[in-house]
């Protein structure tokens, strides 16, 4: 087991990508902390994983809350002694044209990417020193986090933000065995992403099998969503390496629509 006895917070953890690698972790003997605003949501999954001899339990946490995120930590490190990987997850989909774009909305968007994932490390890695064995801490980026698409100015300012949070904490986290890196997926098929294919489709004058074909798969090399196992697949690599050989990265998972 990769993961055994790794006290392993997730955020956003309740549903989606952060629900696979929640059920990934705790099949690889981590000891899950599924981290969520839906409180009963988060429970039932930490149920789940319980009932199948896993070990979890389920925190409240809105992570644009630096109160929340304090306690839901130190919550965790009263069960669990610890903090040994933090998966910041949590995000959300706003899209509209920059001239029509809500500055309320823009600065939720901001807040729950990268306030969410600034607020969730500050929290946990004097945990991580303190253990004297250091910790990894991943964040969930996007191709976005490379590259731009129309509608998303505010998706894709914050996922180029996380790759420079991952780099300062890769930098100041070094001599404490602290890793950050990042995983940028494509288009994953969650409840997000089919939220958007209206809404796109809508803005834009298209169908939404359009949208798709033509907008979100069209320079994949086999016309596939990423799945959310490929995801989590990516997070235990990052979650299981022990060495500072990994750190400060960004790797894309993507079916090739990028290849940086």
């Amino acid at each position: 087991m990769k993961l055994k006895d790794k006290v392993c917070i997730v955020t956003g953890a309740a549903s989606g990508i952060g629900k696979e690698i929640a059920l990934t972790y705790a099949r690889e003997g981590g000891k899950v902390v599924i981290a969520d605003m839906n409180k009963p949501a988060a429970q039932a999954t930490a149920d789940e994983i319980n009932a199948g001899g896993g070990t979890a339990m389920a925190v409240a946490m809105d992570v644009t809350s630096e109160e929340q995120v304090n306690a839901a930590v130190a919550e965790v490190v009263a069960a669990y002694g610890g903090v040994d990987v933090l998966v910041s997850n949590a995000g959300i989909q706003i899209v509209h044209p920059v001239e029509e774009f809500p500055f309320a909305d823009w600065k939720k968007m901001l807040a729950i990417h990268l306030d969410g994932a600034f607020l969730t490390t500050k929290a946990c890695v004097p945990h991580m020193k303190a253990s004297g064995k250091g910790g990894t801490i991943i964040y969930m980026g996007s191709v976005h986090s490379k590259e731009a698409s129309v509608l998303k100015s505010a998706y894709v300012t914050a996922k180029h933000g996380l790759i420079g949070l991952c780099k300062t904490v890769s930098k100041e986290g070094g001599k404490f065995g602290i890793r950050a890196n990042v995983i940028c997926p494509g288009f994953v098929r969650t409840p997000l992403v089919d939220k958007q294919i209206p809404e796109q489709a809508a803005a834009l004058g298209i169908s939404e099998d359009d949208v798709i074909k033509k907008v979100m798969l069209k320079e994949t090399v086999d016309g596939e969503f990423t799945t959310v196992q490929d995801v989590a697949e990516v997070a235990l690599l990052f979650a299981g390496f022990n060495s500072n050989a990994l750190t400060g990265q960004s790797l894309i998972v993507s079916h090739g629509w990028n290849m940086q």
